[in-house]
């Protein structure tokens, strides 16, 4: 059997990632604080495997317990393949250092960085005899710097080298096991509101977005969710790499 685990799958990237990967006949785990109704009638409809976990992913006990329930379900001794896509992520605080919201920079952390280590690293122990392939989620962000976005591209920064560095890894011991990072570039999701509706004092490139918005160049979630479910199936992954969805839709 072939099991797929999305965090964040309630809305955006990641439920069009789960709804394409369902039409892949793969079997889902949905991860995230509110179930999206939509992905699970379609899992019934194609009659695949299919469970919703409610989690705070900015609460590492709840990581802890959600995902070692999931493992205990997924790593089983008929599983041949697992996808660990840690998609979920936050943007605020949105501000200059010195304005930074101490709270809001915890949750960005501990979503956005810790909660995948935290996942990643336990399923890493658990899968011994199926291939495990872990997508983490970034973004451009992790690689330039922005202004009002430092906790956003720090933590960014630093999944990319979690990702690189855990996949030196495990090309040293040969193992079977794949980790890539997906940038998917800038999308017609919720984050784009949130990112819109901060100040010009907060983001000095607040305008710079608007105008993506306003000029129709923010992609929908289901073109930026096929481009990476197309690479995932191709079978030229390369582990440690992180894709840019601009390079995929060449």
């Amino acid at each position: 059997m072939k099991y797929a685990i999305i965090t964040g799958s309630s809305k955006g990237l990641g439920a069009s990632i789960a709804e394409r990967l369902i039409k892949e006949n793969v079997n889902i785990v949905s991860v995230a604080r509110t179930e999206n109704e939509g992905v699970r009638k379609l899992a019934a409809e194609k009659d695949l495997f299919y469970k919703h976990f409610t989690c705070d992913l900015s609460k590492v006990d709840e990581v802890d317990l959600v995902f070692s329930e999931i493992s205990d379900i997924i790593f089983s001794g008929n599983t041949e393949e697992v996808l660990l896509v840690n998609n979920a992520g936050v943007i605020e605080p949105i501000d200059k250092v010195g304005n930074l919201d101490t709270n809001k920079v915890n949750i960005n952390i501990q979503v956005n960085l810790l909660a995948p280590i935290v996942i990643s690293n336990l399923f890493l122990q658990k899968a011994k005899d199926c291939k495990l392939t872990i997508v983490n989620v970034t973004s451009g962000a992790g690689e330039r710097p922005i202004q009002g976005w430092s906790t956003y591209c720090s933590t960014k920064a630093a999944l990319n080298m979690f990702t690189k560095t855990t996949a030196l890894e495990q090309q040293s011991e040969q193992s079977k096991h794949v980790i890539i990072g997906y940038s998917p570039g800038i999308m017609d999701t919720d984050m784009q509101v949130e990112i819109r509706s901060s100040s010009k004092d907060s983001f000095h490139d607040i305008e710079t977005f608007k105008g993506y918005k306003e000029q129709g160049l923010l992609r929908s979630a289901d073109v930026v969710a096929n481009a990476l479910v197309d690479l995932l199936i191709s079978g030229d992954v390369q582990s440690g790499t992180i894709y840019n969805v601009n390079e995929l839709l060449k």
